[in-house]
């Protein structure tokens, strides 16, 4: 929020809003909100927290996929201040959802982007056992697309923690597990005796986690940490067919 530098009272599109964990947050701080996914399940828990905080008159909930003809069911062209999809740029056309939230906006536009693996895996945990893992070059290709377009990009990284819990190492194995794949799956062993020897107290166990799921009893000993690019620019389109 505090990257996409809004103006007060600005409207925004937050597409891929998922159940409004920025949505939200923006209309309480007095912004007008398009919030648009294309998953009804998390437009519905959208609906939900838009009931409890009294924000019908601020948040429009939408269902939209970036693969849609937003000429029929998205948002017309130029229609909010500021257009952003963070961390759900999900589509093989690239260029076409770059371009969509570009003709979108009137004054600037953001995505955010992994910028390192994927936020499934640990890298610090998958780099002790000598397990490969294939690294997103999404934002570059995003950059570039930009670049194409005639825009000037601005990036600036930012890492955002993570911990998993678990509540015994076997419970912790059976999670951490879902990573091993692609060629991985001989560090089984490897990845169980790490967990076993870098398994700690959990200080904040039975406490509510970061999706509200009471946490385990065990952490590992090192924060796991997702790497992300924060690309803004200014539209270049002219909201034209």
């Amino acid at each position: 929020m505090k990257l996409l530098a809004l103006k007060p009272g600005e409207s925004v599109l937050d597409m891929g809003c998922g159940a409004g964990s920025i949505a939200i947050p923006l209309a309480q701080a007095g912004h007008p909100v398009i919030a648009a996914d294309f998953s009804p399940a998390m437009l519905g828990t959208l609906d939900a927290g838009i009931e409890y905080y009294g924000l019908e008159d601020l948040i429009t909930p939408l269902e939209l996929a970036w693969d849609d003809d937003w000429d029929l069911v998205g948002p017309v062209a130029k229609a909010v201040d500021v257009a952003f999809a963070s961390r759900s740029v999900t589509t093989n056309d690239l260029k076409g959802a770059l371009a969509k939230l570009d003709r979108t906006a009137r004054r600037r536009c953001a995505v955010t982007m992994v910028a390192n693996s994927s936020p499934r895996y640990d890298l610090h945990l998958m780099n002790a056992i000598g397990a490969s893992v294939a690294c997103s070059n999404g934002f570059v290709y995003a950059f570039n697309i930009l670049i194409q377009m005639g825009a000037l990009p601005q990036v600036t990284y930012f890492e955002s923690p993570r911990r998993d819990t678990f509540d015994s190492l076997e419970a912790g194995v059976a999670d951490f597990s879902r990573m091993l794949e692609h060629g991985n799956e001989d560090k089984f062993d490897r990845l169980r005796d790490y967990i076993a020897q870098h398994m700690i107290e959990n200080p904040h166990a039975g406490e509510p986690g970061s999706k509200g799921v009471p946490q385990g009893r065990y952490i590992l000993d090192h924060v796991r940490k997702v790497r992300w690019a924060f690309i803004a620019w200014e539209p270049v389109s002219s909201g034209r067919p």
